[in-house]
């Protein structure tokens, strides 16, 4: 059960409000970055609630009337705002869920074929496509920064910079290895296959203090666009790949028009790379400390796409599944992801 408690809120915002005004707030740029966004996010679920509220009174009172006065037209109207209500408070109580700094940032997405060769890199292109299908869902904007065709079919790895309220709040849930059980169609006997693929979610970083690249630290190669032929391919060594020698972090981009451009699009990315590097040691020098350390391993899968013998999408973490593999594969994931989020925000 989600609960909202109004008056803590108020007195959150009361006490944020007080620190962003108090001298030399700035001086410390990312204690106050992170104030701020909690000050943001704060003022955001009041300003909701209080919408939420006002939006279920008006319908109580107009629900009181259309009875009153037998209105059956009316009352058919109310029932549809109610529906609607109902499934905006449904996300509402999402939204509460989300703690992390970034959950309100854009993020970048990656998609990288595991075990499995052919099939797993036409594997990872089916995931490619899941998630372009969600953004269009949800609203958010997807724009692929990045592919590397497979040999035969699909893709070895891909990038996309997705841009949304909630983005990475909502996405960071998909990190992990999605396998994949099917009859193969790249199998001249057409056996049954199991093929892995990783997903990573990491915010958009939009602070540049946050991270600091020595120039001297990186290898940057330049080489030629390899997506599919047109005339928008560039012909030029425009596309850019950068690699972070002390941490071995290799981004590139291609997308862009100009090689000026892929590079700074791939230094956004190895930003925002690098940050999450720097959080996830830090959670791991805290979680060694208590001593409750889980290592994840490349066959710990998150969730199975099963398409033979049966037909089925189960997600190993909460327990949700579902028989409608297709609607799933064609970007209907909000139930995979709400139920994560109600997962991780609940007790023990």
């Amino acid at each position: 059960m989600i609960t909202f408690d109004r008056a803590a809120l108020i007195q959150e915002i009361s006490a944020l409000e007080k620190k962003i005004t108090a001298p030399g707030f700035w001086d410390d740029h990312a204690t106050a970055t992170a104030v701020s966004r909690r000050l943001e996010r704060a003022r955001s679920f009041l300003d909701r609630y209080r919408s939420l509220q006002e939006e279920l009174d008006e319908i109580e009172l107009l629900h009181e009337m259309a009875v009153e006065a037998d209105d059956q037209a009316e009352l058919a109207a109310l029932d549809a705002r109610a529906a609607a209500l109902d499934a905006e408070i449904r996300a509402f109580g999402i939204e509460l869920t989300f703690s992390d700094p970034y959950d309100l940032s854009d993020c970048y997405l990656s998609i990288n074929a595991g075990a499995g060769g052919t099939d797993s890199q036409d594997w990872a292109q089916m995931l490619l496509r899941m998630y372009g299908r969600f953004c269009e869902r949800a609203g958010f904007k997807a724009n692929l920064l990045d592919v590397s065709p497979g040999e035969e079919a699909g893709i070895r790895s891909a990038t996309l910079e997705i841009k949304g309220r909630y983005a990475y709040g909502k996405l960071k849930g998909e990190k992990g290895v999605h396998r994949l059980v099917r009859l193969s169609p790249f199998d001249a006997a057409h056996r049954r296959h199991t093929s892995f693929a990783a997903v990573n979610v990491i915010p958009v970083i939009e602070e540049e203090s946050e991270v600091e690249i020595d120039p001297k630290d990186l290898r940057i190669d330049t080489y030629r666009s390899s997506g599919a032929g047109g005339q928008h391919v560039n012909v030029t060594d425009s596309a850019v790949r950068i690699t972070h020698l002390p941490t071995g972090i290799v981004v590139s981009c291609q997308n862009e028009r100009s090689q000026h451009q892929n590079k700074e699009t791939a230094m956004r990315v190895l930003r925002a790379r690098l940050a999450a590097l720097m959080r996830e040691q830090q959670a791991k020098k805290l979680e060694e400390l208590q001593g409750t350390l889980n290592k994840i391993e490349w066959g710990s899968q998150i969730r199975s796409y099963v398409l033979h013998p049966y037909r089925m999408v189960k997600d190993h973490r909460t327990g949700y599944e579902t028989g409608n593999v297709d609607a799933v594969l064609d970007g209907d994931i909000t139930p995979f992801i709400e139920a994560y989020l109600e997962h991780t925000a609940s007790p023990g």
